[in-house]
C-alpha cells in the first residue's frame, strides 16, 4: 500500500516546507524538522512506478473550484456532485491486496486488513454528532460573515418543542424576520473562501476529516494530521479516493508542534478536533492556543478508568483534578475535562464556554468555544468547586474555589469560605472523601443544543445514528443546568438495605416536597435535584417505613443503622405526578442503547509496525464473563492450590485443590 500511495508524501512535505520557509519565527529549526520528516518518508518510496499508476487519467475530473494564491501547493480535484448518478459512481482507484472499503455517512474509506485498529464502528455516533455540531456552529459563525449555509435534505428549519402539553413533537417553522438573506451560499463539498479552517490533530485513517469535507458545508480547508507515516499515507489515499483533495490536506506532523506553530491570530484554526487513543491531556495546552477567537474545540477522552475514580492520583497529574469513585463518576469526568480546559486556557488570558458535553458508551465528548478576555478570566476560580463525598451513604457537597459578587459597576473577588461539611457525615457518621476541583457551571448551552436537535430531527436521513442523537440531545435539554452531579436510586436504597422505589415515584416525592428534579443522559437511573441531602434521606426514611427492613440485622456502625435511627422531618408523598415523567421518556426515544456487538469497546492501541495483536480477542475472552456458565463438575475446576496451601495450613497437602469437599471445608472451619 505504501509503495503505491507514497507519491503523495512529496506533496505533503513540500506543502509544509513551503509554509515553514515563509514563517519568520524559526526557519532554520523548522527546515531541519521537515528535512528529517522528508528523509523518513523517502525511505518508504520503493519506486516511481506507483506515481504513474495513481495518476491514471481514468480518474474523473471536472473544472476545479477557484483557489486562493496561498493554496498553490494543494492538490486540486473536483467537488462531489449531488446528482444521483454521481453518487452511484465509485472512484476508479484500484484496491490493494487485502484492502477493504468501509462506508460511513457519505465517505468511503480504504482500510488495509492489518490496520483494523484504525476503525471502530461504535464511534459512528461520535462522528455523526460532531458533524451536526460543526454544521450548526458554521451556520451561526458564517452568518456573521455574510454566508448562508445550505445543508442537503434540509427543507426548512424547524424547532422541536419538548413541552409537556403535547404528546408528539410539535414543530414550528421559524418566522422570517424580514432581513435580507446573505448573497453568498456555502454547500457541502465546495470550498468557501470565508469558511472555516478545520484541524483534526489525530486523524488515523482520515475518516472523520473526509466526512467533514463531504457532509459539513461552509469549509475553507480541512487538515488531517497524524504522526504515523503509514496513517498519513492512508489519509492521502482516502482523500483522493473520495475526491476531496481541494478541501482536505494530509499532514504527517506531531499534533502539538503543528498547533503550536499555528498560534498566530491569523493562522489559528476555527475548529480543532482531538480524538486520541486514551488521554488528550498532552494536546490541550497547544489546542487552547491554536483555536481562533470564539472557535470550536472538540475533545474526546477514552481514559475513563482514570477519570472515573480508579486512579485519582493519575487523574490529578493529567488534568489537575482528583477523581472519585462514585455513582456520579461519568458526569464528574465531564466536569474534570472542562476544568482542565478552562485552567489551561486561563494561562493565556482565555476562557471556555461549553456548548455540549456528553458521556456515552466508553468515552466522554465535549464541545467548547474559546474566547479571550482578561476580565472574564478572573471569574474562573468561582466556576470551579471541590467535591466532598461521604464514603458511607454517598451524600455529596460542593465547595466553590472562589467567590464573586457585583458591587455596583464592579465585580469583587474573594476567597471562598468553608468547608460545607464537618469532620463526619451528619447522616451516617462516616468520613468524607475530597475530590476535584471540577467545573461547577452549566456543561451545556441549551440554546445551541436546541438548534442541533432541531436540525437533526428535521433531517433524520442525514445521519445513520439520528435516532440516538435525537434521544440523547432531548435528555440534555431536559437536564437541570444549574445542578452539578446526581444521585442514583439504587445507590440510595442500597445504603439503607431496602427495596428500590421506581424512578417516577422518587421523582414525584421530590416534586411534592417542592424541589426541582430531572434525569441525566449520563446514567439511566440518575436523578438530578436541587434538594439537599437531608431532604433526600427523609424521603428514603419515609419509603423505608412503607417497606421496612429487618433492623435487628443491621450493624450499629453501618450507615443504614445511623440513617434509620433518625425520624423523618417531612411526610413524603410517592403518588406519581405527570410532570415527573420527562417528555423524552414518554416518547420512548432511543436514550440508552444496548451494546451493539461483542467486544465493542475501544480498539487496541496502534503499533509502530501497524496492525493489532492476533490474540487480542483471546485476552479479552480470558478476563470477561467469568461468572457465566460456571462449571460444577469437580474434574473441570481449577487445579492450582488454595490460599491455605500457600500458607502451609492446608490439611490436604500436595493433593490440595479448590475442589475440596464442602463438608470437609466446614469441618476445617469448625476446628
Amino acid at each position: 500500500m505504501l509503495g503505491r500511495s507514497s507519491y503523495l508524501f512529496p506533496l505533503i512535505v513540500s506543502h509544509h516546507l513551503h509554509h515553514s520557509c515563509t514563517c519568520s519565527a524559526r526557519p532554520t529549526l523548522q527546515w531541519r524538522l521537515h528535512s528529517a520528516a522528508a528523509a523518513v518518508i523517502s525511505r518508504g518510496l520503493k519506486s516511481m512506478e506507483s506515481l504513474k499508476a495513481l495518476q491514471d487519467p481514468e480518474v474523473p475530473t471536472t473544472n476545479p473550484p477557484p483557489t486562493s494564491a496561498g493554496s498553490a501547493a494543494d492538490v486540486v480535484s473536483p467537488a462531489p456532485s449531488d446528482t444521483a448518478s454521481d453518487k452511484e459512481k465509485t472512484p476508479p482507484v484500484g484496491l490493494l491486496p487485502g484492502e477493504t472499503v468501509v462506508k460511513e455517512g457519505k465517505a468511503s474509506i480504504l482500510f488495509p486488513s492489518a490496520n483494523e485498529v484504525f476503525y471502530n464502528p461504535v464511534q459512528e455516533f461520535n462522528r455523526d454528532l460532531t458533524c451536526a455540531v460543526i454544521t450548526e456552529f458554521a451556520r451561526d459563525l458564517l452568518a456573521q460573515r455574510g454566508v448562508k449555509v445550505v445543508v442537503p435534505g434540509e427543507q426548512e428549519r424547524v424547532v422541536v418543542s419538548l413541552s409537556e402539553e403535547t404528546n408528539d413533537a410539535d414543530t414550528q417553522i421559524e418566522e422570517k424576520n424580514g432581513a435580507e438573506e446573505p448573497a453568498v451560499t456555502a454547500t457541502v463539498g465546495e470550498k468557501c473562501e470565508r469558511g472555516l479552517r478545520v484541524l483534526e490533530g489525530l486523524a488515523a485513517s482520515g475518516l472523520r476529516s473526509v466526512r467533514f469535507a463531504l457532509e459539513v458545508p461552509g469549509l475553507h480547508s480541512v487538515t488531517a494530521n497524524d504522526f504515523s507515516t503509514k496513517a498519513a499515507a492512508l489519509i492521502a489515499r482516502n482523500t483522493q479516493y473520495n475526491g476531496v483533495s481541494h478541501l482536505l490536506q494530509a499532514s504527517c506532523r506531531d499534533a502539538s508542534m503543528l498547533m503550536y506553530e499555528m498560534r498566530g491570530k491569523k493562522e489559528r484554526y476555527d475548529v480543532i478536533d482531538l480524538d486520541p487513543y486514551g488521554s488528550p491531556a498532552q494536546f490541550l495546552d497547544a489546542a487552547v492556543q491554536a483555536v481562533s477567537e470564539g472557535g470550536l474545540l472538540c475533545v474526546t477522552c477514552t481514559d475513563m478508568a482514570v477519570m472515573a475514580g480508579n486512579s485519582g492520583e493519575t487523574c490529578y497529574s493529567k488534568y489537575g483534578s482528583v477523581s472519585i469513585k462514585a455513582k456520579y463518576c461519568h458526569e464528574m469526568a465531564l466536569r474534570i475535562i472542562l476544568h482542565s480546559l478552562d485552567q489551561r486556557a486561563g494561562v493565556y488570558q482565555r476562557y471556555i464556554q461549553p456548548l455540549l458535553s456528553v458521556s456515552v458508551d466508553f468515552y466522554i465528548r465535549v464541545f467548547v468555544r474559546v474566547f479571550t478576555g482578561q476580565a472574564k478570566v478572573k471569574n474562573s476560580a468561582s466556576k470551579q468547586a471541590l467535591v466532598y463525598n461521604c464514603v458511607g451513604c454517598g451524600s455529596f457537597y460542593l465547595q466553590r474555589m472562589g467567590r464573586r459578587k457585583s458591587d455596583g459597576g464592579h465585580m469583587k473577588y474573594s476567597a471562598a469560605t468553608g468547608p460545607p461539611v464537618g469532620t463526619e457525615c451528619d447522616h451516617c457518621g462516616h468520613k468524607h472523601q475530597m475530590g476535584g476541583p471540577i467545573w461547577a457551571e452549566p456543561i451545556h448551552d441549551l440554546e445551541f443544543v436546541q438548534k442541533v436537535l432541531s436540525a437533526v430531527s428535521g433531517n433524520p436521513s442525514r445521519f445513520g445514528t439520528s435516532k440516538r442523537i435525537n434521544g440523547i440531545l432531548s435528555m440534555v435539554t431536559e437536564e437541570l443546568e444549574d445542578v452539578p452531579l446526581y444521585y442514583t436510586v439504587e445507590n440510595l436504597s442500597s445504603a439503607i438495605h431496602c427495596n428500590t422505589p421506581s424512578l417516577l415515584q422518587f421523582c414525584s416525592a421530590l416534586l411534592h416536597a417542592g424541589h426541582k428534579v430531572s434525569l441525566s443522559h449520563a446514567c439511566q437511573t440518575a436523578i438530578k435535584t436541587d434538594a439537599p441531602p437531608a431532604t433526600i434521606w427523609d424521603i428514603m426514611r419515609c419509603w423505608e417505613k412503607a417497606n421496612p427492613v429487618k433492623r435487628e440485622k443491621l450493624s450499629k456502625t453501618s450507615p443504614a443503622f445511623k440513617i434509620l435511627s433518625t425520624e423523618p422531618s417531612l411526610e413524603a408523598c410517592f403518588t406519581v405526578r405527570e410532570d415527573a415523567n420527562p417528555h423524552s421518556r414518554k416518547r420512548h426515544l432511543n436514550r440508552f442503547q444496548e451494546n451493539p456487538q461483542a467486544f465493542w469497546g475501544p480498539k487496541a492501541r496502534a503499533k509502530s509496525s501497524g496492525g493489532i495483536s492476533t490474540d487480542l480477542q483471546d485476552k479479552r475472552k480470558k478476563f470477561q464473563n467469568k461468572r457465566k456458565n460456571q462449571t460444577t463438575d469437580p474434574s473441570q475446576l481449577k487445579t492450582f492450590p488454595c490460599k491455605r496451601f500457600k500458607q502451609g495450613l492446608c490439611t490436604h497437602g500436595d493433593t490440595c485443590r479448590y475442589s475440596h469437599d464442602l463438608e470437609q471445608t466446614k469441618e476445617e472451619k469448625m476446628e
